[in-house]
């Protein structure tokens, strides 16, 4: 009976072990999939800031495709969450880790506004080429253009700072990666104007950093992996 309880334990540990690897490879494909959206809509909306009939046109196939990527993309943030609560394990702090989990899900909201506002505003315009000419149609796009330069970088920059203040409290990631997490949230808190768009792209090369290392240390160190999973 002994013998039987050891092998469901360490077969729980095992299963539990290899979270950090999935969690890890869907952070990536998170930044992945939402860096490509967000080039795309950044094109896009830079091409069609006075529509006409035939720029919505050639824009709309595009539009779609990164509209289409972006739920995958939340999907993926949210396993991307969960494997960062895992790193903390017991050190997690319930203030910061509320932070943390608040502003993340905020952003989500705001991503998935701004871009149903874009895709809205683009599918009636190819329905009525008229509607690209009104103001209603520059409304709801200055609208996603105001969510994703200016709410979505600051609470990116939000959501980074509370995990950078959790790693470099706990220790429980390098001190060299909560500093650089540091200048991330710092740089997407102040960053000012249209260009902040594409100062959003520094916050899925800081995932893909956090992913990677968080793989390599799995497999570098597999029983610190076992005892985190434990």
């Amino acid at each position: 009976m002994s013998t039987e309880t050891n092998q469901m334990t360490g077969a729980k540990v095992e299963r539990r072990a290899a979270t950090p690897v999935a969690g890890a490879i869907a952070g990536m494909l998170f930044a992945v999939l939402f860096s490509a959206s967000m080039i795309i809509i950044m094109a896009t909306m830079a091409q069609i800031k006075s529509g006409t009939g035939a720029s919505l046109e050639s824009s709309l196939p595009s539009f779609e495709l990164a509209l289409g990527l972006i739920p995958f993309a939340g999907l993926f943030f949210l396993w991307f969450v969960a494997v960062a609560r895992l790193q903390l394990g017991r050190f997690e702090d319930q203030f910061f880790a509320t932070i943390f989990m608040g502003s993340g899900y905020i952003f989500l909201g705001l991503t998935f506004v701004a871009a149903a506002l874009a895709g809205a505003s683009l599918a009636s315009a190819q329905q009525d080429p008229a509607f690209a000419s009104s103001s209603t149609y520059d409304f709801a796009r200055l609208a996603a253009a105001q969510l994703l330069t200016v709410f979505v970088p600051k609470i990116l920059g939000v959501f980074t700072l509370s995990q950078s203040i959790l790693w470099l409290t706990t220790k429980v990631m390098p001190r060299w990666m909560g500093v650089i997490a540091v200048l991330v949230a710092f740089t997407l808190l102040l960053g000012i104007g249209q260009q902040t768009l594409w100062v959003v792209l520094i916050f899925p090369a800081w995932v893909i950093l956090v992913c990677a290392y968080i793989l390599v240390n799995h497999f570098r160190s597999p029983v610190r992996a076992q005892e985190v999973a434990a």
